[in-house]
Order: structure tokens, then C-alpha cells, then sequence
């Protein structure tokens, strides 16, 4: 089967790193702003940054409605911190004419941890991730309040939910496209692998 081809949504935020652990993961990476671009890959990650500036730049840039279409037709997609708020379906304090992709049936706390200099480290057990606990990096990190019956919690810390799987779709709270640990995101290239099988058989 040949190497799965993953975008990285490059508006805003930490692309270069995603980029670099995709790569590290065995994927194919390349940067996302365009729809043409969008249907050219089999996942996308949507990295860390400022939710309310992604949400509108995904609008500016023509992107958000094909986004939309391709999660909602089963595209693996894969959002960490601001990433995470976008896949909500729904946001618990947003911003005024903060959109999302949606995607997860969860509810979502934006800066739930803090603000950036309330930033931690933190060790989190991954279910789906095998090994030693990921290193998660929180960085004005979102919380999940709830989750709908279809989301599967992967991840808590605190108390707080900060990982969740919907069949395709996976956020977590934290950054690991900043620790070196490639493990999270090797999770995600094998969603993306097994997404591709029955099309290749």
C-alpha cells in the first residue's frame, strides 16, 4: 500500500512541527491552505494556534465548507489543542462568529487550563497508545466537558477530559507534535491507513 498522504491546515499555528511528526510517522506531510489542496490528501491535522483566527481564515481561505463536507463523508482528521475546539460541535464560551468544523459530539471549554503563562507539562495515558505515558505539552489548552454517546474518551488529566476518538476524527488537549514522541501521531497514520484499506482491496 503506498504511503498515506496527510495535510497539515496551514493558516495558523504550529505547522512546521506537525509536519515534521507526520513525517517521522511515516506519512507523507504537506501543508493545507486551499480546497484543491484539501482534496488531494487521505487526513488532515489541524494544529495548535488560535481557534477564533483558524475558524476565520478557514472561511477567508474557502477551505471551511470542504473541510466540513470531506469530515462529515469520513476524511480522518486530527486536531490538537485549538485543533480540538475546532472538531467540537459545539463550544461552550465561544468567541463572537467563532465557527467549527465539527466532527466529535463533545462540548468544549476553550483556555480551560489557563492562560500561556499557566502553560505545564504532563504525563498522559493514551488509550490506543502503547507504551510509557505520552508527555502531553498544555499550552492555553482546551478542556472536553462532555462527550456525546458516540465520542470515546482516550485520555484524562485532572479530572478533565483531554483526549477523544469519533470514529475518523481524533483531538487531544495538549501538543505532541512538541515533544519528540511521534507515537500519537503514528496513531493517527494508522487511522488514516486503515481508512484507505477497503478502497485499495
Amino acid at each position: 500500500m503506498t504511503t498515506p498522504v496527510i495535510g497539515v491546515l496551514a493558516l495558523q499555528g504550529d505547522v512546521r512541527e506537525h509536519l515534521i511528526a507526520l513525517a517521522a510517522a511515516d506519512a507523507v506531510a504537506r501543508p493545507v491552505r486551499r480546497p484543491e489542496e484539501l482534496a488531494e490528501i487521505d487526513g488532515l491535522v489541524i494544529p495548535g494556534g488560535e481557534s477564533t483566527t483558524i475558524s476565520k481564515l478557514a472561511v477567508l481561505f474557502g477551505v471551511m465548507e470542504p473541510l466540513r463536507a470531506r469530515v462529515r463523508d469520513g476524511m480522518p482528521v486530527y486536531g490538537t489543542c485549538a485543533g480540538m475546539i475546532m472538531l467540537a460541535d459545539k463550544i461552550l464560551d465561544p468567541r463572537s462568529g467563532q465557527e467549527t468544523i465539527g466532527g466529535i459530539d463533545m462540548i468544549v471549554r476553550r483556555n480551560a487550563f489557563g492562560r500561556q503563562n499557566e502553560s505545564f507539562e504532563a504525563a498522559v495515558d493514551v488509550r490506543g497508545v502503547e507504551g510509557d505515558p505520552v508527555e502531553g505539552v498544555f499550552i492555553r489548552a482546551p478542556w472536553v466537558e462532555s462527550v456525546g454517546a458516540e465520542a470515546e474518551v482516550l485520555a484524562e488529566h485532572g479530572g478533565h477530559i483531554v483526549a477523544v476518538r469519533q470514529g475518523n476524527a481524533l483531538a487531544t488537549s495538549f501538543h505532541p507534535e512538541l515533544t519528540g514522541d511521534h507515537r500519537v501521531h503514528g496513531l493517527f497514520v494508522e487511522m488514516v491507513r486503515a481508512n484507505r484499506t477497503p478502497a485499495s482491496l
